[in-house]
């Protein structure tokens, strides 16, 4: 009896050491999974766009370290990184990008200029409409097309121009309105009257969308880099559309001749079921462009958007 009873010991001896075992095999596993995927890359490594990613997406910098889990704390210290500081992530990640940024201050420089006398707003009546997260690097990143907005204004406002990105959630004015999804065009219309009455300056609204088709036909690879296809949408439905109609064909025409059959042209939306105004008789420079689709990456979205800044600037400039 008492030999059975000793065997039974070493059995289950020998369990509680194979469980233990098997725990410390996949924590390690995990830390070593953790620290390959931190190394992983950007296509293109762009220095402004991981800014971006980093200052307007990390939940981990709009919190103070005190409201840090004590799990997060750990991460923070075994995969040698400072979750709240942009330069440690860039220099995980990213390697070289940060050579050239001599302190936090200039990677914090992001939505820091004042906008005076404003004379484009960017705003999104579909803002949480989401691209591909590329990799673990972003650190909980989902790129929306808000993103976009950010990254579109600091290339305008390189080229000159005082850019006004709309802040608050259609989500929030739908709410406060009792509106569902379908509500969102009446959402942003609220928005953009309130902007326009708070900055009379403002002539130009662009409204920044994805589209909802697969990546083989919202992607284009011209000279060796994969851009996020555009599409302008017009709606017929506006008795003034024309004006919106030329505009949106010059600034879709330019973009080709800057890289070819990177816009699809101009979708004209009217009937039964759909919206057919899309908020365009507001002005006759109110602008709805769709860019790349779910499965694009920020990365391909970002390579659209310097060409885009580039049209812009020379449309409006000769507008």
């Amino acid at each position: 009896m008492k030999k059975k009873f000793v065997s039974k010991n070493k059995k289950h001896k020998k369990i509680k050491f194979k469980v233990i075992f098997f725990f410390i095999s996949v924590f390690f596993s995990f830390l070593i999974t953790i620290k390959v995927l931190s190394k992983y890359n950007l296509p293109y490594q762009n220095k402004e766009l991981v800014t971006f990613l980093i200052e307007n997406n990390n939940p981990f910098i709009i919190n103070s370290k005190s409201n840090y889990s004590y799990f997060h704390r750990i991460m923070t210290k075994l995969i040698d990184l400072d979750l709240s500081d942009p330069l440690s992530i860039l220099d995980t990640n990213f390697k070289g990008l940060t050579k050239d940024v001599k302190t936090e201050e200039k990677v914090k420089k992001v939505n820091n200029i004042e906008n005076t006398s404003p004379t484009i707003y960017l705003y999104n009546s579909h803002d949480t409409e989401e691209y591909t997260p590329t990799s673990f690097a972003e650190y909980s990143v989902m790129p929306t097309v808000k993103l976009s907005d950010y990254v579109l204004k600091e290339e305008l406002e390189k080229n000159g121009f005082s850019v006004l990105i709309e802040e608050q959630t259609i989500s929030s004015i739908r709410s406060s309105l009792g509106l569902n999804y379908a509500g969102s065009y009446k959402a942003s219309r609220v928005l953009m009257e309130e902007a326009k009455k708070n900055n009379p300056t403002l002539e130009y609204f662009i409204d920044i969308h994805r589209d909802s088709i697969g990546y083989d036909k919202t992607t284009l690879n011209y000279n060796n880099k994969n851009y996020a296809k555009v599409m302008f949408l017009v709606g017929l439905e506006n008795p003034n559309y024309q004006s919106n109609l030329e505009f949106s064909n010059r600034i879709s025409e330019l973009i080709n001749t800057k890289v070819p059959g990177l816009s699809k042209g101009i979708y004209e939306k009217a009937g039964e079921g759909v919206n057919g105004v899309y908020n365009q008789d507001f002005s006759n420079r109110v602008i709805l462009i769709e860019i790349g689709g779910p499965e694009n990456t920020i990365d391909e979205v970002y390579e659209t958007l310097l060409v885009l800044s580039e049209v812009l600037t020379e449309v409006i400039n000769n507008d």
